[in-house]
């Protein structure tokens, strides 16, 4: 009887430190990483806001007029408000999901984002994206690379970029119809150049 009640919390143990409870635990962690502070945004800023939301994600940003990859939270830049622009976001391998795209509202000069095996990037997220006011204006490149949620529908959402300039495509299981989607895109699109390597 004790043998047995001693057995079922490690059972139970087990069961928390499973593939399935592991996953679990680290969606909701990531979910919690993704939440947007509106009080954050305003007391320092959309670029510090986003920087913050960014680097906790495991993405990185750099900043106008600097070459180097900002990548360490603890390390983020001070300095007077709104004097850190983010220019370009490099999003591969990160956590980022659509919850989080409120952070991007208020950034003014991004011209380069990449997201690369971002397991949360979706449809939906390439479709807020391209509604985003700003970067509408300000996006010139974008590159999505073995993003498995992604599919047809995410790439000719990005139709409203109207300033982007290039688009790197490559290794998206999810797009069925290239030929088709690229067609859409570039007429909608004419000044862009489509980079495409899809299978």
């Amino acid at each position: 009887m004790l043998l047995g009640k001693l057995a079922r919390p490690a059972r139970s143990l087990s069961e928390r430190l499973s593939p399935r409870g592991c996953r679990r635990f680290w969606g909701w962690l990531n979910a919690v990483f993704n939440k947007v502070d509106y009080e954050r945004i305003q007391a320092v800023g959309p670029d510090r806001a986003a920087s913050e939301w960014l680097l906790r994600c495991g993405a990185l940003v750099r900043y106008q007029g600097y070459e180097k990859w900002q990548q360490d939270y603890s390390g983020l830049p001070t300095g007077p408000l709104g004097k850190y622009k983010i220019e370009a976001i490099n999003a591969t391998e990160s956590c980022i999901m659509y919850r989080g795209f409120d952070y991007l509202d208020g950034l003014e000069h991004v011209t380069e984002i990449k997201l690369q095996k971002c397991i949360y990037i979706q449809d939906e997220c390439l479709q807020r994206l391209s509604e985003t006011k700003n970067l509408q204006k300000s996006l010139l490149q974008l590159k999505i690379i073995s993003c498995g949620n992604v599919t047809d529908k995410g790439i000719i959402a990005l139709h409203k970029l109207t300033n982007l300039e290039y688009l790197y495509l490559s290794d998206l299981p999810g797009i069925r119809q290239k030929e088709t989607t690229a067609r859409i895109l570039q007429q909608a699109l004419p000044n862009l150049e489509l980079e495409l390597d899809l299978d």
